[in-house]
């Protein structure tokens, strides 16, 4: 598939929408950040740009201050751009990649995903940052254009240095879109990518939970010590 990506819109600006941007910018793309306007804002305030993006700028403010760095270089902020919902949506039409990172609450992402159906442009790439919800119920009612290029793309936090990722097609996922990010999450964004099955949790999550449940009970069975579980099952 004959696909390059230039710039990126991530909609969602938390913990994981910061991250991944710092990180889609560390791979050398210009990225647009989007968030919700403040609920909060005075009558002033509506009018004021830096206002209306307060969310979103103090998400990213807050994770350029993090440890361990999200970037290699500070440098590479000046290719992240903000903006909110309300202003700024129509600015995805420019980009060829849209990933939604909102809350995890499926009616909130697909709203969110009938909105991006509405702005981005006829062949970018449509993908969700969900850590367990099924992928074919966030492409329900999208158009077909959307949904054949529509899949799962689960980062880790954080973003930079975790290295799975996880890509989740659904059953109308074109096969040439499941490729592409099997190769660029690999050889771009520098990640393990793994093919996932689109059920609830994927792989990962349904196995960390099944997992971190059954040492729990274990721990209680053979009474050990939280250091003696460390060294059982670390690295």
């Amino acid at each position: 598939m004959n696909k390059r990506i230039k710039k990126a819109a991530v909609i969602g600006s938390g913990v994981m929408g910061s991250g991944i941007a710092c990180h889609l910018a560390n791979a050398g793309l210009q990225v647009l950040m989007l968030d919700i306007v403040p609920f909060d804002l005075s009558d002033k305030e509506k009018t004021d740009k830096n206002a209306r993006n307060r969310i979103v700028n103090t998400a990213l403010s807050n994770t350029l201050k993090s440890k361990p760095a999200p970037l290699y270089d500070v440098k590479f902020a000046d290719r992240i751009s903000t903006g909110n919902f309300e202003d700024d949506f129509p600015a995805i039409r420019d980009c060829d990649w849209v990933i939604e990172v909102v809350v995890e609450r499926l009616d909130i992402k697909q709203q969110i995903l009938e909105k991006v159906d509405k702005f981005r442009k006829p062949g970018s790439l449509v993908t969700t940052n969900t850590s367990g919800i099924p992928i074919h119920q966030l492409a329900e009612g999208r158009s077909e254009d959307f949904s054949k290029h529509f899949c799962g793309t689960h980062f880790f936090n954080p973003a930079r240095y975790m290295a799975l990722l996880e890509i989740i097609p659904h059953v109308g996922t074109d096969p040439d879109i499941v490729h592409f990010w099997m190769q660029y999450g690999a050889d771009y964004l520098g990640k393990k990518t793994v093919l996932c099955k689109d059920t609830p949790a994927f792989i990962a999550n349904r196995i960390g939970f099944f997992t971190g449940n059954k040492v729990g009970e274990l721990t209680l069975k053979y009474q050990l010590s939280i250091e003696e579980v460390d060294k059982i099952t670390g690295e």
